[in-house]
């Protein structure tokens, strides 16, 4: 799989499914490559947002921690050497299902608010992505609000706390 990851960065393409669909590990590094775009959104990676990312991988994507750590590496170089998100977001909007693009969204901002604070920025980020993989503002917004939601009651039982 990590080889997988690798000529996926090198080619900016992923091998296609046998029904001509996406493939998991497609999802995986686009979607690994906006998260870690949307942490570095206010200029700061910080621990609990790599720790967010780290987890997401790891549970929503089935990863082994290895893996995860590899895919977000990877992730990582990417959003180094590229200023658009045009390619990633292009990748998710062809290739993948509706129910999926606001999957996304959830996830993403649940690194947004990683670090407890939404600054002006990541909240344009956000609807610009949104816009991008066509997902709408309704939507967006009832995404948004799942999460608030889940890390508010997160932090209010001590034994969800993980």
């Amino acid at each position: 799989m990590l080889d997988r990851f690798k000529n996926f960065f090198e080619t900016k393409e992923a091998a296609p499914s046998a029904d001509g669909g996406h493939t998991p590990d497609e999802f995986h590094l686009a979607a690994a490559t906006l998260l870690v775009y949307a942490a570095t959104a206010d200029a700061e990676f910080d621990t609990r947002e790599r720790a967010r990312i780290e987890w997401l991988c790891e549970h929503r994507f089935e990863l082994a921690h290895d893996e995860a750590n590899a895919l977000i590496q990877a992730a990582e170089r990417e959003v180094d050497e590229s200023v658009q998100l045009l390619g990633y977001t292009r990748t998710i909007k062809d290739g993948f299902s509706y129910d999926e693009r606001v999957h996304l969204m959830e996830m993403l901002w649940e690194v947004v608010y990683a670090d407890e604070i939404v600054e002006a920025h990541e909240t344009q980020l956000m609807r610009r992505v949104a816009g991008l993989i066509y997902v709408n503002d309704r939507d967006s917004g009832i995404a948004r609000s799942r999460v608030r939601a889940r890390l508010e009651a997160e932090n209010l039982s001590p034994e969800c706390s993980s």
